[in-house]
């Protein structure tokens, strides 16, 4: 049996005694259960490889990339010093609540991240619980919501958070550009669990059938409520910890640190299934996943 401590949260658990790099099928099993029913899971001194880390993350299903590194140092160990470097602009709008992959035709199921180098102060992760907050909702809001669909667009919400990429470079960023922006519910049915959760963040945009003025107002609304700190736990790295999280759960964010001092983070993204995390106007080419 898996040692399994719930946080002081709606969702949330940290995991002892337990070496990733280890596991076996029938601690892998426990682990997937727990990550369903907690949406996040925190493990200290793991101290991962990437090899490692993308190892784990097969456990939970088809990868969509292998392990990458989330950080402001160069190839070459120097530190990116510019804020208008697109790659730092890149990091910077990572700072908004957000689902991953939303912003693709299909949306990620999940992550495994892990911490290489951190600073001194600052660099936390946030986690907010869409579960919770959809119901801690008002029957009036629910039922408002119920059949809504948002576009959503990472290139809209780097330009609106001010982050605005050269069109020469924004090919490099990943899904900065998505011929026609997916479409996805308000309210989305977690396949693991049958619940609603609340599908928003900071990549969705111009609800079908309202003005866009009527939209904004809805999503910042909604926004508002989801994220309070009642529905987050922001988590303080250490060298060597990984945490892996349900992306059909939680939504995340990243938290400002100095900028002259590194950090380099490991993330591993878990694809969707095609079945249950298309968008509704998405198709995936054959053999892909």
């Amino acid at each position: 049996m898996i040692d399994v401590t719930p946080l002081d949260r709606s969702f949330g658990a940290e995991v002892q005694g337990l070496a990733l790099r280890e596991l076996d099928d029938a601690a892998a099993t426990e682990v997937l259960g727990a990550w369903v029913e907690f949406g996040l899971l925190i493990f200290h001194d793991q101290h991962l490889a990437p090899d490692e880390q993308d190892a784990v993350a097969r456990r939970f299903g088809e990868l969509e990339f292998t392990a990458t590194p989330l950080t402001n140092l160069r190839r070459d160990g120097s530190l990116r010093t510019d804020p208008d470097d697109h790659f730092i602009r890149s990091l910077r709008g990572n700072e908004g609540w957000h689902h991953d992959s939303t912003y693709l035709p299909l949306q990620a199921k999940g992550a495994v991240f892990t911490a290489e180098v951190i600073p001194t102060d600052g660099g936390a992760t946030g986690f907010a619980d869409m579960r919770a907050a959809y119901e801690a909702l008002d029957d009036e809001t629910r039922v408002r919501i119920g059949g809504l669909v948002a576009h959503h667009s990472r290139r809209h919400s780097m330009e609106r958070a001010g982050h605005h990429i050269d069109p020469a470079v924004a090919g490099q960023l990943y899904g900065y550009d998505v011929a026609e922006p997916p479409e996805r519910p308000l309210v989305k049915m977690h396949p693991g669990t049958g619940l609603p959760n609340l599908l928003i963040g900071q990549h969705a945009y111009d609800v079908i059938g309202l003005t866009s003025g009527e939209s904004a107002v809805l999503l910042e609304e909604l926004h508002a409520h989801a994220c309070a700190d009642r529905f987050t736990h922001h988590h303080d790295w250490a060298v060597g910890d990984t945490v892996i999280w349900d992306n059909r759960r939680l939504m995340h964010r990243a938290t400002p640190h100095d900028p002259m001092q590194p950090r380099r983070m490991w993330h591993t993204r878990i694809a969707g299934d095609p079945a249950t995390e298309m968008a509704l106007n998405g198709t995936v080419a054959a053999g892909s996943a």
